[in-house]
């Protein structure tokens, strides 16, 4: 196992136990189905995730439980708890970069972008880019700065 995942894995335990301490039943439930489904993923792999596995795993479970938020307007005690789960669950992963920041990172690319015969094709130049240098972001907030540098002289 890699040691960035056993750092994640770790930090999940640790607030685990922080959780059942302070009696916050929902995080712990929601960590510990968190590492449940990073150790289900490393299973069915048959390997150790690597670290970027690991937070899709993480994101996989933001993205559901955003989705079931959409759902449960009408019960605000599960909506309640559906947010508390996703400020849990974002709170382990990285910060995303705003649409300013990703325009600023993708500065050195701004003709290649520019260039581009679709937004499609100037997307996929942008998160090339942006992959090699290891920055985190939405696709939203590519689309929006992918927009902004297209649309200036």
């Amino acid at each position: 196992m890699s040691y960035e995942v056993r750092v994640i894995t770790n930090e999940i335990k640790a607030r685990m136990l922080a959780a059942m301490q302070a009696r916050d039943a929902v995080a712990k439930n929601i960590l510990g189905l968190a590492l449940g489904e990073i150790q289900t993923a490393e299973a069915r792999a048959n390997k150790a995730l690597g670290d970027d596995e690991a937070m899709a795993v993480l994101r996989k479970l933001v993205k559901s439980n955003e989705e079931t938020l959409g759902h449960a307007k009408d019960d605000a005690a599960r909506t309640t708890e559906l947010r508390r789960e996703i400020e849990v669950l974002s709170s382990l992963l990285p910060k995303a970069l705003s649409a300013e920041a990703v325009m600023e990172a993708l500065a050195p690319v701004t003709e290649a972008l520019r260039a581009a015969k679709s937004d499609g094709h100037a997307m996929g130049v942008a998160m090339k880019h942006l992959k090699a240098n290891g920055a985190v972001v939405e696709s939203a907030a590519v689309q929006e700065a992918i927009k902004k540098v297209r649309s200036s002289p």
